[in-house]
């Protein structure tokens, strides 16, 4: 099997979490190569993504690292028997890896939260409204990069419309939905878009007022990607510089805080959406 290139944060976080088995079990690059019968370079090239392992030697180092999780070890073996190119992928060397990265991620979670003070989250963005962020971006877009980004995020969305959809939740500051990118028209059908998704069983939108005044988190947004097992939770930030994501233990605790405090200073799901009715009525 040739070396990756480019590992998905995927087949890296794979890699990640069997590098975090063997060091907490105090075995070495080298031993572990030596239960597998290959070469000790081996190991960290599998690490790292950049080459595969089979679910059943997933299984063989999980068991010698003496790792008596089940549910996670059974999700790692899921994830190293993954072979079929998602959908994603037909991206790969279009657009920055980050956002391939991200559709994986969404696709494959068990829940999404996210938590935005001045842009809309992605997920539930209107065409139009998709459109008009990417306009404002600087540099500018060339055409070709804008289309392909604005298919990748409508492409996303549908982990919401599918069979068994995903479970997400939204808490959107009120700035957020007071900015009118592609003007007021634009600005209130994408109000009436989320008020619509916010009217499904597995979406919860909230909102946080102006009137609540500073809180938490303020300077950024961030998505919660859920996994089947809590270990395997990712969390995605946004920045000008491009998407950042994080898995680190202290990392995936800070940021549950952080959902669970916007939580508590966000409307009522009833409340949000009579709020996000009148700003839409005033437009």
């Amino acid at each position: 099997m040739p070396p990756r290139s480019s590992p998905t944060a995927r087949q890296q976080r794979l890699g990640g979490e069997l590098r975090k088995l063997r060091e907490q079990s105090g075995m070495s690059a080298q031993q572990a190569a030596a239960l597998l019968g290959v070469d000790r370079t081996r190991i960290p090239n599998i690490e790292s993504g950049r080459f595969g392992i089979s679910p059943e030697r997933v299984r063989t180092l999980a068991f010698n690292y003496g790792c008596p999780d089940t549910a996670l070890v059974d999700l790692l073996a899921d994830i190293a028997r993954e072979r079929d190119r998602g959908w994603w992928e037909e991206n790969r060397g279009l657009l920055p890896p980050a956002l391939t990265d991200i559709a994986e991620l969404e696709f494959h979670a068990s829940e999404l939260q996210s938590a935005v003070t001045t842009h809309i989250p992605g997920l539930l963005q209107t065409e139009e409204h998709a459109r008009a962020v990417f306009d404002t971006a600087v540099p500018l877009l060339p055409e070709p990069d804008l289309e392909a980004r604005l298919a990748l995020r409508l492409r996303r969305q549908e982990v919401l419309d599918r069979d068994r959809p995903v479970p997400y939740e939204a808490v959107i500051h009120e700035a957020a939905l007071r900015m009118q990118f592609g003007g007021p028209k634009v600005a209130r059908d994408q109000l009436e878009h989320i008020l619509a998704y916010s009217e499904r069983d597995t979406v919860t939108v909230r909102v946080i007022p102006f009137a609540t005044g500073g809180f938490p988190g303020a300077g950024q947004s961030f998505t919660y990607v859920s996994a089947p097992v809590p270990q395997l939770d990712t969390v995605q930030l946004d920045s000008s510089h491009g998407s950042i994501l994080l898995d680190a233990d202290m990392q995936l605790r800070r940021y549950r805080g952080l959902l669970e405090r916007l939580r508590g200073l966000a409307l009522p799901t009833t409340d949000s959406r009579a709020f996000i009715r009148t700003i839409a009525q005033d437009l």
